[in-house]
This record gives structure tokens, C-alpha cells and sequence, in this order.
């Protein structure tokens, strides 16, 4: 067994820990905004929520998909020993609009939250020009490879 094998298997070890531990996180994560759900419709009487009830809500729901997608892509890798450059951009579009979406200006003076803004306009440009060119190029990589489709 060659230390390129031992690499390997330990690996493909840290993978398997982190897709178990995730997979925690995810139950967790569902359950919480099962409850949250649960006691936002339980307190109103109309079935309404309030704004910053459903915020929270989606901030919730946002968190289980980006959990969903970071698994999606720890099992690809897992199972094809390639990083889907796609799925990881996706992510990051996913995680950057729950952060536009909890964004709380109110303990921020107007300069600070006019800069924050302005960085997440940035990040938001370069994540879909990035995704705009891969979807375009059709460019598939993996490690030591790229093919184009």
C-alpha cells in the first residue's frame, strides 16, 4: 500500500465523517423550523405572520437547502471524486441571498449599510457572470481534468 492509497482512504474517511455529521445538522435544522413554523402559526390567530416571522422562516428554509446542496455536493464528490463547480457556485448564490434576506440595517449607521450593499451587489455580479460562463462553456472539472461537454 503506497502513501498515495493511505491519503486516499483517509480521505475518502473525513468525507464520510462530514457527510454523517451534516446529515445531523440537517435533522436538526428541519425540526427547528418545523417548531418555528409550528409556533408562528400556533401564536397568531389568524393564520397571518409577521414580517419578520417570515423572515426568520425563510432564513430557516434557506439554511436547510444550503445544507442539502453542501451534502449534494460532499456526495459527488464522494462517489465520483470530482468537485461540481456548478453546485458550488449554486451554493454560494443560495447563501449570499439569505444573507441579503436576514439583513438587519437597524443597528448599522446608513454609510455602513450602503457599503454592506454594495459588497453583496459585487459578490452577487461575480457568482452569476461565474455561473453564466460555466453554464456557457460547458466545462466539466475534476481533479488532474478538464473536458468540455
Amino acid at each position: 500500500m503506497t502513501m498515495i492509497d493511505v491519503v486516499n482512504k483517509f480521505e475518502k474517511g473525513v468525507y464520510a465523517v462530514l457527510m454523517a455529521l451534516l446529515m445531523v445538522v440537517i435533522v436538526v435544522s428541519i425540526v427547528d423550523l418545523a417548531l418555528l413554523l409550528y409556533k408562528s402559526w400556533g401564536i397568531t390567530s389568524h393564520y397571518l405572520l409577521e414580517t419578520s416571522v417570515v423572515i426568520t422562516i425563510l432564513g430557516a428554509f434557506l439554511l436547510v437547502l444550503i445544507c442539502i446542496e453542501l451534502l449534494d455536493t460532499i456526495k459527488a464528490y464522494f462517489s465520483e471524486n470530482t468537485i461540481h463547480v456548478e453546485i458550488v457556485i449554486l451554493l454560494a448564490i443560495i447563501a449570499i441571498s439569505r444573507k441579503v434576506i436576514l439583513l438587519d440595517p437597524t443597528g448599522m449607521s446608513g454609510i455602513e449599510f450602503g457599503v454592506e450593499m454594495m459588497g453583496i451587489g459585487v459578490i452577487v455580479i461575480c457568482l452569476a457572470a461565474g455561473y453564466y460562463f460555466l453554464k456557457k462553456a460547458g466545462i466539466s472539472v475534476g481533479p488532474g481534468k478538464s473536458e468540455e461537454k
